[in-house]
């Protein structure tokens, strides 16, 4: 169910609006729609359902549009043409056509939001700072700080709720940031950028905690980053945006697999893949194998070899004819602990980090299982040819893969 729906959007600022949008119809550019008549195209025919849950990130360099479609679900900023529904119970609310009484409560009571630079109030202490929206709602004093606090415990804080927003730490105050949104109980957060002025230590801390609460509260939220790392660790989906519009939109996975054009492949390209890859992506299927009499050849070097029976399971392993050991791993279990010159199966929804980890622990390729049934391996030439980029294929028309 989404609690976002946004159907060719616009979001034109300036005073010839209806002149800029037969502009856009005609096939104009930004630049010269700005060049004729001074308006500015924030964003141009967007259409993009969020899910009821998920982290959905919007991505793009400084100037591609994604603040102002973000700044349009709760009417910071104004829709010019199109159609944008926030889901309020089980009615969607048309952000562009409702009255003022309906959007003031979409922002106290549905959507909450969290900015880049903290935006707390210097007089206030951090649980008042914490408590303030809800002392808009016109909720009692015990009450509001009661659930302020509660907050502040969930991001850790609670220890500093009597301090003032100058004694804490830039990640200190965006927790305070955090929790003040999470405070409002809404059921959609966005937020812009928040982390993007903190250090990477404190960042990337900072998306792991944002990754654990939403496991246990999930939220919709909306999120912007201009770091395509960022977005690939912390997004349910991604929509990257180049020139006010919406270019590619999906799974994090399915975007470094296959960019859709240049622009997203030059993203792609220097993004870690360990945060992202999966087994199944990388893997070398069993059917390309080289057999040996009945078995499989996973090492040409050291005769390691492989028996399935006839439903594709593995029954045994064997290194120059003498028998290796097979391990069964789950999600979870702790890698630093596996026995060394082992063959690890595991399933193929394994990430490629933890892949790595295996093939470095115990010497070997890991093995993937399906439904107990083998469908391939991953090497280090799976892993070489992942980390150096050889992973994806661009589906623009007209453009070779890679």
């Amino acid at each position: 169910m989404s609690a976002i729906s946004i159907r060719n959007l616009d979001v034109v600022f300036g005073d010839k609006v209806e002149a800029s949008l037969k502009l856009l119809d005609q096939g104009k550019t930004r630049q010269e729609i700005i060049d004729l008549g001074g308006n500015v195209v924030g964003v141009h025919n967007a259409s993009i359902d969020v899910a009821e849950g998920e982290i959905c990130v919007l991505m793009g360099l400084s100037g591609s549009g994604k603040s102002s479609l973000l700044r349009a679900v709760n009417g910071l900023n104004p829709i010019s043409r199109g159609e944008l529904l926030v889901r309020d119970g089980e009615q969607m609310v048309d952000i562009g056509s409702c009255d003022e009484t309906t959007l003031r409560h979409m922002r106290t009571r549905r959507i909450s939001m969290v900015f880049q630079n903290f935006a707390l109030m210097p007089w206030l202490t951090v649980l008042d700072n914490v408590a303030f929206g809800l002392e808009m709602q016109g909720m009692g004093k015990q009450e509001r700080r009661a659930k302020a606090m509660e907050k502040l415990e969930m991001v850790g804080l609670h220890e500093w709720s009597d301090k003032y927003a100058h004694e804490l730490s830039g990640g200190m105050q965006q927790r305070v940031g955090l929790a003040r949104a999470f405070a409002m109980d809404s059921d959609i957060l966005l937020m812009d950028e928040p982390f993007s002025a903190l250090d990477p230590l404190i960042r990337s801390q900072l998306q792991d905690e944002l990754i654990e609460l939403q496991q246990r509260l999930n939220k919709t939220i909306l999120f912007v980053s201009h770091d395509l790392d960022e977005a690939l660790k912390i997004g349910t989906n991604i929509a990257i945006m180049e020139s006010a519009k919406i270019i590619q939109h999906g799974r994090p996975e399915d975007i470094v697999l296959n960019p859709v054009n240049h622009y997203v492949e030059q993203f792609v390209a220097h993004t870690n893949p360990l945060n992202v890859l999966k087994g199944r992506s990388l893997m070398t299927n069993t059917a390309q194998l080289e057999r040996l009499e009945d078995m499989l050849v996973l090492n040409r070097n050291d005769n390691t070899c492989i028996s399935t029976n006839t439903d594709g399971q593995v029954i045994s392993a064997s290194r120059q004819g003498k028998p290796l050991a097979l391990h069964h791993w789950q999600e979870g279990q702790n890698i630093s602990q596996l026995p060394e010159d082992t063959l690890v199966m595991a399933t193929p929804d394994i990430s490629m980090r933890q892949a790595i980890e295996i093939r470095y622990r115990t010497g070997h390729p890991v093995l993937l299982n399906e439904k107990d049934s083998l469908i391939g391996i991953l090497s280090d030439k799976d892993f070489y040819h992942a980390l150096l980029g050889k992973h994806f294929t661009t589906t623009e028309a007209g453009m070779a893969g890679g």
